[in-house]
């Protein structure tokens, strides 16, 4: 190959291929750092190697997700706060796992930008990262792509994919064990998570809040930070309790809110019945439904209104579970029965 004059090359179309270098050789530790048995994340490879049975796995099943963070990614962007936004990646995908009593393995990620920043790129995989410790899970690779004119300057995007694995005899839901009466155990959230950020945007734009206006529902906190709090991941503590055969089934309560979520994990003939007197609603989801003029129904199916997975147990078994989640550090309650359609 010849050289030509005046030619072009990639960096005059918009694309560093050094930085995206930079930014390889600067995650790499934090990668390794998430290492567990089945797995040694190595970056770098064209896939990655997952070894069930060094995992302790007998007989299993593979259970694949992924998700993103919506529009909360634009209060990171315009407030600078990229630290925690891996963290909600990572949760949105593993939680979904979760539902169906599955272990999360691996984790990838896809970061997609118009022009790349090295060290915003960096906060961002750290959180991926951090929530993949959290979780129990190997982070064994992603893609950053670099695309001139699809973003504009400062925005980015991110995608990202979870593989678990459950053994054949425990999948959930377990349908045929689901009764009337059975109770419906809510697990506190740690704010609205992922889900509902366009209409939480737009209250704030009615509220003429600025994001670093303390927040009406959090004296002494940021709106920002309020609404930036990352997503709890449910792995730990709900985990060992699905592994214990004492529930049926579960949700995590994403997009849909409590209304569409909980039917997803129930046996046909029955439907979840919450009672909406089990709890009070946070203070933040108060704000939104007074400040929006948001009904009850509408603030239900939007958002998770403090109840971010709820798990479905016979009678006997909901106390034991409520302490076992207590005691884990989550806010655990009986919220409603399944019934008869």
């Amino acid at each position: 190959m010849s050289d030509r004059p005046n030619g072009l090359t990639y960096a005059d179309a918009g694309v560093d291929i050094d930085a995206g270098d930079a930014l390889v050789e600067a995650i790499k530790p934090l990668a390794r750092a998430t290492r567990r048995p089945g797995a040694d994340p190595s970056l770098g490879g064209f896939g990655a190697l997952f070894d069930p049975k060094a995992a302790g796995f007998t007989d299993p099943l593979l259970v694949t997700t992924t998700d993103g963070v919506g529009t909360k990614l634009k209060i990171a962007i315009e407030t600078g706060r990229h630290d925690h936004v891996g963290i909600d990646l990572v949760a949105m995908c593993v939680n979904d796992l979760l539902a169906q009593g599955a272990e999360p393995l691996m984790f990838l990620d896809y970061f997609a930008t118009g022009k790349l920043n090295v060290d915003v790129a960096r906060r961002v995989v750290a959180g991926i990262a951090e929530g993949c410790k959290l979780a129990g899970c190997a982070l064994v690779g992603g893609e950053t792509a670099e695309m001139p004119g699809m973003y504009a300057p400062g925005e980015y995007d991110l995608a990202g994919f979870s593989v678990g694995a459950v053994e054949r005899g425990q999948v959930l839901p377990r349908l045929t064990e689901q009764r009337p009466g059975d109770v419906i155990i809510a697990v506190g959230s740690s704010g609205p998570h992922s889900n509902g950020y366009s209409l939480i945007r737009k209250i704030v734009e009615r509220s003429g809040l600025s994001w670093e206006t303390e927040a009406p529902f959090a004296p002494d906190r940021s709106l920002a930070a309020a609404l930036m709090e990352p997503t709890r991941i449910y792995i730990k503590a709900i985990l060992p309790i699905m592994k214990s055969g004492r529930v049926t089934g579960g949700a995590h309560i994403t997009g849909g809110g409590l209304i569409e979520n909980p039917q997803r994990g129930v046996a046909d003939g029955l439907v979840p019945v919450f009672d909406w007197n089990a709890w009070t609603l946070p203070p933040l989801f108060q704000w939104l439904g007074e400040q929006g003029g948001v009904s009850d129904h509408e603030l239900r199916r939007t958002f998770n209104c403090g109840i971010g997975f709820v798990l479905y147990a016979g009678e006997s078994h909901s106390e034991s579970i409520i302490s076992d989640l207590t005691a884990a550090g989550e806010t655990a309650f009986a919220c409603g029965t399944l019934q008869s359609a």
